[in-house]
């Protein structure tokens, strides 16, 4: 009895360490896997352990640097809108604009930086177009009825 113990505490510990690799549908690939900036290939790493090895190494530290566009033009809802934004460390400049009800098109311009915060610079441009007012209902109002109270009846 007392080697079954041994035998699967032994199973167990192995499983635990990752020396078992579970049975899956699909083939793992061999793909280089970056742990702490130095390039590891793993000639047997199951996509598990790379998309993780390859979370582990990044830098969360490093300057931001990206660029973004994005824009919409739906004629039926009359969404119109568009951003574009570039970040470059702690600097990011960037625009949005979008259709308002009334026919004009903002434009908002910003800045943002440690030094000097958050600046936009608001434009409109288009001439608003409001849609004509409705007719007046006609107010009808008719004189008050007399109605004759009923009689009181005391006993």
């Amino acid at each position: 009895m007392f080697t079954k113990v041994i035998a699967v505490v032994a199973f167990i510990a192995v499983a635990e360490a990752g020396l078992l690799q579970p049975a899956s549908s699909y083939s793992s690939v061999s793909a280089p896997v970056v742990a702490h900036g130095a390039p590891v290939v793993a000639k047997y790493a199951s996509p598990l352990v790379a998309k993780y090895a390859a979370a582990a190494a990044q830098d969360y530290y490093a300057p931001a640097h990206y660029e973004f566009n994005y824009g919409v033009q739906d004629p039926h809802t009359g969404d119109h809108k568009s951003q574009h934004e570039v970040r470059d460390g702690d600097v990011a400049k960037g625009s949005y604009s979008l259709a308002e009800p009334d026919g004009n098109l903002r434009t908002v311009h910003y800045t943002a930086d440690p030094h000097n915060g958050f600046n936009a610079v608001v434009e409109k441009s288009g001439e608003p177009i409001y849609p004509a007012p409705a007719p007046a209902a006609k107010l009808v109002v008719s004189a008050p009825k007399y109605v004759a109270a009923a009689p009181y009846y005391h006993h």
